[in-house]
């Protein structure tokens, strides 16, 4: 049977029903036996007003002690077939449905690491947050629903034979009203899956204003865009409201229509049955098994149009998940990716002039829009054409060992949630107690010294998400330490001292030089500290090299006095630590 800890294969992405399909056929053992539990029990369930339609025949009509009480031991072994397959059929289910929300979750997380930097262009922050709350969720359920719907169409043909071999046209009845009940409850079911998909469209873009909102708060209140901000949210809200209670309407129907029509059928069984006692043609008995028969059917029939309000659900959020699973990567491996050079190679870039020599710390003197496109050049994350490291251009080596040798720390990076020690040393190079004195070595580098030995716990401190708890200031120290403690062969910074103050971005300049002595370092920055403990400084305008040299053999230049002029301004204005 399939266990949610097993590594999922290729999922099948040509549609929704094919996915819910692929899914259904990796728990198809456990979905095969609840589906037959569930028959089983609702089978025994469904048999017993027969018995005690016997048992009044044979026992109080006919005054037989004996047969009353073999009919009674009778009902009580049916009560006990149904609690086994109860148990047994829900155990059975629960796995499904576990194991198929955790199989498209870890799918999910897989494409969006293989996505990497390209996530953000290729899906939104609402679709994410959908898909992992909801959408997972609803495949779950249709998963289990599923079983119980098949187990009661089975179920009710058991009972609709019973019907027919006591009594023909009552039977008859009960076959042709459980499709025509199927039949309706679908029709309503394609409506609530159109309004259900109004729904998540609403769901994901208030979502997404949220987000955006909680990112940009303190740009928003520079300017005193909270009010309309906040409209468009208000705004946004009502449509999303609107569009659940277009939904509600939907789904209440279909609950209407899943009460009101079974309660049909059993008024029509009924008046049938008791016309055929009337006329003799039916027992007490048979009328007392008939009437328990009409009512036992309400059960089956609610699942099964419960398993289709589900499955209608489930297709809505499958068909967001496989778009989400059919995005490629921007930048990928070449067919025939070239093996990577050795370590100490110099990066360059055609396009730019820009040249990068192993070994030593270059600062790159730049506007913010050439700072971004040249980082994402040199780290290809972007198209690379033109990029060399080693000598062998970027897009003809593996994209694992480019990611594993350059490493580009942006100042957006992002702080996750858990041990201190695990986020700045997520590849866990530490092993065992007393052996933090490399991580000790990458916090001085990056001047957290002090933040560290503030927590409670030191590196086993849990934090939150986004660096929740540190001021902008020391989550730019963390997000150094962590790069630092990578260790790289070639480490490219972006303005990573931009939050800092002055004394600490001294300490930082000198512990990044120390540190990575030997090593390729790049770092963007018009930072005076920085530029002047570089060992070559590189001044690019317009896309361009335009000049090199020593930071004061630069000064000479007026377009590299300005540019740092205009960083020192902007860094006077900045956040402090």
């Amino acid at each position: 049977m399939g266990q949610p800890d097993d590594d999922p294969p290729e999922p099948d992405l040509r549609g929704p029903w094919r996915y819910l399909w692929w899914l259904a056929a990796r728990y198809r053992w456990n979905l095969l036996f609840s589906a037959v539990s569930h028959g089983t029990w609702l089978a025994a369930m469904g048999a017993t007003p027969g018995l005690i339609g016997e048992a009044v025949n044979d026992g109080l009509i006919a005054r037989n002690q004996a047969a009353l009480t073999g009919w009674g031991i009778a009902v009580l072994g049916l009560g006990v077939v149904q609690a086994a397959c109860a148990l047994m059929g829900d155990r059975l289910a629960f796995v499904a449905k576990i194991g198929s929300g955790h199989t498209t979750l870890r799918l999910v997380t897989a494409q969006v690491c293989r996505l990497g930097a390209d996530v953000g262009r290729r899906t939104s922050a609402g679709d994410l947050v959908t898909v992992g709350v909801s959408d997972i969720t609803l495949l779950g359920q249709a998963m289990e629903s599923a079983t119980r719907g098949a187990g009661a169409a089975a179920a009710s043909a058991v009972i609709a034979a019973l019907m027919l071999t006591a009594s023909w046209p009552v039977g008859l009845l009960v076959l042709a009203g459980v499709p025509a009940i199927l039949l309706a409850t679908t029709r309503i079911g394609r409506l609530l899956r159109a309004r259900q998909d109004q729904m998540r469209t609403s769901q994901r873009e208030l979502t997404d204003q949220a987000v955006d909102i909680v990112r940009g708060l303190r740009v928003l209140r520079g300017f005193g865009g909270e009010e309309i901000v906040a409209a468009r949210y208000v705004a946004g809200s009502q449509r999303l409201r609107s569009a659940a209670l277009r939904q509600a309407r939907a789904t209440a129907l279909l609950k209407a229509s899943s009460t009101f029509l079974p309660g049909l059928l059993l008024v029509g069984v009924v008046a049938l049955s008791s016309a055929f006692v009337l006329a003799r043609s039916l027992s007490a008995g048979q009328m007392v098994a008939f009437y328990g028969y009409a009512t036992f059917l309400a059960v089956p029939v609610t699942w099964m149009t419960g398993t289709v309000s589900r499955l209608m659900r489930a297709h809505v959020a499958a068909a967001h998940i496989i778009r989400l699973l059919r995005a490629a990567p921007a930048i990928t491996s070449g067919p025939s990716p070239a093996p990577m050079p050795g370590p100490g190679g110099n990066l360059a870039d055609a396009e730019s002039g820009l040249e990068i020599p192993a070994g030593r710390l270059t600062a790159v003197a730049c506007t913010a829009a050439d700072t971004g496109r040249l980082a994402d050049r040199l780290g290809r994350y972007a198209d690379a054409a033109g990029v060399t490291y080693g000598g062998v251009p970027l897009p003809d080596l593996p994209l694992d060992g480019v990611r594993e040798r350059i490493l580009v720390a942006a100042p957006d990076a992002r702080l996750f949630a858990g041990t201190l020690r695990g986020e700045l040393d997520p590849g866990g190079t530490l092993d065992g107690d007393g052996a933090d004195a490399p991580l000790w070595a990458a916090v001085d580098a990056a001047a957290g010294r002090d933040i560290i030995e503030a927590l409670p716990e030191r590196f086993a401190t849990v934090t939150g998400a986004g660096g929740q708890g540190f001021s902008g200031g020391q989550q730019q120290r963390l997000r150094l330490a962590r790069a630092l403690m990578a260790g790289p062969d070639a480490l490219i910074l972006v303005d990573p001292a931009s939050a800092v103050d002055a004394h600490t971005e001294a300490a930082m300049a000198d512990g990044v030089a120390r540190l990575r002595q030997g090593r390729t370092t790049v770092v963007f920055t018009t930072s005076l500290l920085l530029l002047g403990r570089a060992d070559h400084v590189v001044l690019v305008v317009d896309g361009e090299v335009a000049a090199e040299g020593s930071h004061e053999s630069l000064l000479a230049d007026a377009r590299y006095r300005s540019l740092i002029d205009r960083g020192t301004a902007g860094a006077a204005n900045g956040e402090g630590q």
